[in-house]
């Protein structure tokens, strides 16, 4: 059947994939799962529910939920009906949640805990347009989500020939979902995205997915971000049953339980899994850690093609019999492909992954974009290390005089909700949407990102400097969790060094290095020298311009929950800076105030 909405996924899958896990959730130790046909009706009796209590279309609905089948019903139930679903992460500020319930003109929020309900209650009083909360999980005092379904069972009959004539009536131009962007600076923007824009960008990926329909996907990205929400209704379409993990933590033994195809990801925690293995690699006795050790540097040095030769390539199958199978089983045995997005993936990760026969396919995209741009395949030439692979078959991409990616495509948003001013500023009058990442299209139409357009600074000598190339080559040291580079208008070049602290905890032990707590560790003599033997290492691999001549190590970890990152995880530079201006101020000159960090020069 043909697919031009997204609620027409669901009946495909009655149609044509029917299965008994079509949605599964570990709660309370035990998978629950979903078949086709209760995923169905779940949809069918919500959507009969909304009816009922009121709602039409263009009405708003606000979910704040983990990942969840109920996600899912609730998803649908409103794009039967034209209701216009408003999906929000779990971790945001009081200021931008308000911000959010008052801009939306959403009618009622939905959320999965108590937890979640407990972090927006006051804001509930500054937005008069919510008429009702209801809950995913039983809470005492309020509605449940259920409700809405027994309300939608009760009144079936009455609504089952309108709840069809909607259907039909709704285009794929329709807006379905408004996506508002967790941008690094200011409150956050509404995406308006229809469902042209979800299903086109399915399709033009669908291909490339190398799973049966028979596949199982794990998912623990939050699907109130485009990217897990876009490979979520990929797998659907695919036929494929999709499992939610329990959390970010649990990742690796719901790998082990599940046993999944594949699973999407964004690059933090793919570099989590990989020193995970670095970790227990470093337990090993003295021989196996010397050949596990020779399999990591192997890996670190694998081309695609069989380009280095014969000799690696034996090589290769003696460390895939010894020690990457052992990697496989770690992450359940079955993966057969990893996608990658939201951020930079370190070039090094790719090259050890695929080198180990766990396909990681790196993407590129925006919330603006529904998102997918560019993505590698999982063969050579489309898959290419230290890029974004080619532009998918329905997008258009062109690179401006300055360098700047464009885009054009049936995934480009409609724009910006009650925006217009800020639509026409990354649209153009041509219909290029203007990325704000710069790049460059090589053979076979792959791109590659080399820097953000407003985060590339100059020096004062006149040299630009492109902040994430920098800081991507400093987060391959196992030392450190985050970075952000600075120097805008300065001499030289600096760096906010946040410590990977569980790994120097380690190496603290190991050599014996007292401390009382992380500020008294970031003050240590012996840390301060050991960060900058690693600063030395890795400025050897920059252009002299680009490398750092200062760093001072916080005490801190940086978080979406503390402000530093944002919900998918990258550096809030405003925040930072005025976070740690006199630390800033010091590393420039500006002051010699001391404070709870650690200044090192070169």
């Amino acid at each position: 059947m043909e697919i031009t909405r997204t609620f027409d996924i669901v009946d495909r899958l009655v149609k044509e994939h029917q299965r008994d896990d079509a949605l599964a959730v570990k709660r309370n130790g035990k998978w629950e799962k979903f078949s086709t046909l209760k995923y169905k009706e779940y949809v069918d009796n919500f959507s009969y529910g909304l009816l009922a209590a009121g709602f039409k279309k263009g009405d708003k609905i606000v979910t704040i939920s983990n990942n969840r089948p109920e996600w899912n019903f609730a998803d649908n139930g409103m794009a039967q009906v034209g209701v216009v679903h408003v999906p929000v992460y779990t971790n945001l500020g009081h200021e931008e949640y308000e911000h959010i319930f008052n801009h939306s003109d959403a009618r009622i929020i939905i959320v999965s805990s108590k937890e979640f309900y407990d972090k927006i209650q006051d804001r509930l009083k500054k937005a008069p347009n919510i008429e009702k909360v209801y809950t995913f999980d039983e809470i005492k005092g309020l509605p449940n989500w259920t409700e809405i379904v027994e309300l939608g069972k009760a009144n079936a009959d009455k609504y089952k020939n309108e709840l069809q004539k909607i259907k039909d009536s709704i285009k794929t131009e329709d807006l379905m979902s408004i996506i508002y962007t967790s941008g690094t600076t200011g409150l956050s923007k509404g995406v308006m995205l229809c469902h042209r824009n979800f299903i086109e960008n399915v399709k033009g990926t669908i291909e490339i997915l190398p799973v049966e329909a028979d596949g199982i996907f794990l998912s623990f990205l939050p699907l109130c971000h485009v990217f897990e929400r876009m490979v979520n209704y990929l797998y659907q379409y695919k036929g494929c049953g999709v499992y939610y993990a329990e959390s970010v933590d649990t990742i690796g033994d719901n790998l082990r339980e599940v046993s999944p195809n594949g699973f999407a990801s964004v690059p933090r925690v793919i570099e989590r899994l990989y020193d995970k293995l670095l970790l227990k690699g470093k337990e090993l006795s003295f021989i196996k850690k010397n050949i596990f050790f020779w399999a990591v540097n192997l890996g670190l040095k694998y081309e695609l093609n069989r380009a280095n030769g014969a000799w690696y390539e034996f090589q290769r199958s003696i460390a895939d019999k010894l020690i990457y199978k052992k990697w496989r089983e770690a992450l359940g045995g079955n993966i057969e492909v990893i996608v990658s997005g939201g951020a930079a993936l370190q070039e090094r990760l790719a090259r050890g992954f695929n080198c180990a026969g766990i396909p990681i396919l790196e993407g590129y995209g925006l919330t603006e974009t529904s998102p997918v741009i560019a993505v590698n395949h999982i063969n050579y030439p489309y898959l290419k290390f230290g890029t974004v692979g080619p532009v998918i078959n329905n997008v258009e991409v062109k690179i401006a005089e300055d360098g700047e990616i464009l885009m054009k495509g049936p995934s480009l948003m409609m724009g910006y909700y009650k925006d217009p001013e800020k639509t026409r500023e990354v649209i153009d009058k041509d219909g290029w949407f203007h990325t704000g990442d710069i790049g460059e299209l090589q053979e076979h139409n792959i791109l590659k990102i080399t820097d953000r357009k407003k985060e590339i600074f100059k020096l004062s000598t006149g040299k630009y400097v492109a902040p994430q190339v920098v800081e991507n080559k400093f987060k391959e040291s196992q030392f450190i969790d985050q970075i952000m580079v600075v120097g805008e208008g300065e001499k030289y070049a600096a760096a906010l060094i946040c410590p990977a602290f569980p790994f120097l905890h380690g190496w603290c032990f190991k050599h014996n290095i007292k401390y009382n707590d992380n500020q008294d560790l970031v003050h240590n003599p012996k840390v301060i020298e050991r960060y900058q033997k690693e600063v030395d290492r890795v400025n050897q691999t920059l252009g002299r311009h680009m490398q750092l001549k200062k760093f001072e190590l916080v005490c801190q970890e940086w978080t979406p929950e503390t402000g530093e990152l944002s919900p998918t995880l990258k550096v809030k530079r405003r925040f930072l800076k005025e976070k740690y201006k006199t630390k800033l101020d010091r590393m420039y000159g500006y002051t010699d105030e001391t404070g709870d960090v650690v200044e090192a020069s070169i």
